[in-house]
């Protein structure tokens, strides 16, 4: 492909072919959108059969530090992608020898290593957790000391859904803790007492284009995404500083493409950020079907290098996970989900079902958030 800065800034237009490093949901939700708009689709991961490689044009089965893999893949391809960011850094810097790569390996390199992250929040005075890095275990017990108790540890290394975290509400649980994550470099933070956890999906185009789909509030179960309500109930001051702080940590990373920020919003109305997803983001599948221009789409607009679209949300949307959890007792009940009003049906193609696995989501739109939220937990409640 063409070098230097005719390659960086090129626009890449219908009709070609993007390539997706990552195979998983939010993979092939992509693939959907840019299909739609008649782009070609290609995908590598280590995997077979896999959500994305079910609706691309062209599945690569490669590990993510195949380099010669990835450089394969790479001259098929307009432009890369991700759709997971634990790629490795040289694979992203491989593929940008001959193709664009966005978002750019730097904004990867960042986003995928909890230590780095916080790091670069820190030094660019984000409002953050109060946190520590730990490569020890006296490293860790003098972080214990300075962030204070009940802590939260993480491996610096990126988990996700809560993978690798741990709590610790006393000193001496210090030990245990390190032993369970396999004595590695860790970061600590002080457990927040927050009253709403919400996130921002936002994008960056190639010129720098901002556009943001506003906050959207989060509940957990196990650490795990359950159900996302949109917008989220907050004062119109607290989400507007989540929407500028977003637009500046796009900005700082010189950000391509689609992001979400997640923060917590404290019982004093103070925004904590807690993490970075340089990706779509399962709090944004409700765009699919509440916004004018989904996450995906919006992802497609801004690596390709066209202008970013509408975000407008059509009405109040809330959206549960289906995780495989439901399937315990045999296959869900799709029609009956499917005959609760307002509930849009999302499956993955997971060929597996298992215990916390994400196989799909159900959105639901209400002329409020309480009732688009009743409608999506009542057709979930029908599937088992």
């Amino acid at each position: 492909g063409p070098t230097g800065l005719a390659s960086v800034n090129r626009i890449v237009l219908p009709g070609a072919t993007i390539g997706v490093l990552g195979s998983g949901q939010l993979g092939r939700m992509l693939a959907l959108e840019a299909r739609r708009m008649g782009y070609r689709v290609h995908t590598l991961s280590p995997g077979v059969d896999t959500p994305t490689g079910q609706v691309a044009d062209l599945e690569v089965s490669a590990e993510y530090d195949d380099i010669e893999a990835i450089r394969a893949f790479a001259r098929g391809v307009d432009v890369v992608t991700f759709e997971f960011e634990n790629v490795p850094t040289d694979a992203a810097d491989s593929a940008a020898e001959i193709v664009p790569v966005r978002p750019g390996g730097a904004a990867l390199h960042v986003t995928q290593q909890r230590a780095r992250e916080k790091a670069f929040l820190a030094d660019r005075g984000y409002p953050v957790t109060p946190f520590a890095k730990a490569q020890s275990l006296d490293e860790l017990a003098i972080g214990l000391g300075s962030v204070g108790l009940p802590a939260i540890v993480k491996t610096a290394a990126f988990g996700y859904d809560g993978k690798g975290q741990h709590r610790i509400d006393r000193i001496e649980d210090g030990e245990r803790v390190w032993g369970l994550i396999g004595h590695q470099e860790a970061i600590l933070e002080k457990l927040v007492d927050f009253t709403h956890e919400i996130s921002v999906v936002a994008a960056r185009g190639l010129d720098g284009q901002f556009a943001h789909y506003g906050a959207v509030e989060n509940l957990h179960h196990n650490h795990i995404l359950d159900l996302t309500v949109a917008p989220a109930r907050i004062s119109d001051g607290i989400a507007g500083e989540a929407v500028h702080l977003a637009h500046r940590v796009l900005d700082d990373l010189s950000y391509v493409g689609i992001l979400c920020v997640e923060f917590f919003v404290t019982a004093d109305g103070r925004l904590l950020v807690n993490e970075i997803a340089p990706r779509p983001h399962n709090s944004g599948h409700f765009t699919i079907d509440a916004c004018v221009t989904s996450q995906f789409e919006q992802h497609v607009r801004a690596v390709c290098g066209l202008s970013l679209g509408d975000t407008t949300q059509v009405k109040p949307a809330a959206m549960v996970n289906l995780l495989g959890d439901l399937w315990i007792n045999g296959a869900p009940d799709w029609a009956e989900a499917l005959a609760v009003p307002d509930v849009k049906l999302h499956l993955y193609g997971k060929a597996e079902a298992r215990v916390g696995r994400k196989m799909g989501h159900i959105t639901a739109l209400g002329d409020s958030v309480e009732e688009a939220a009743a409608k999506a937990l009542a057709a979930r409640d029908v599937l088992c």
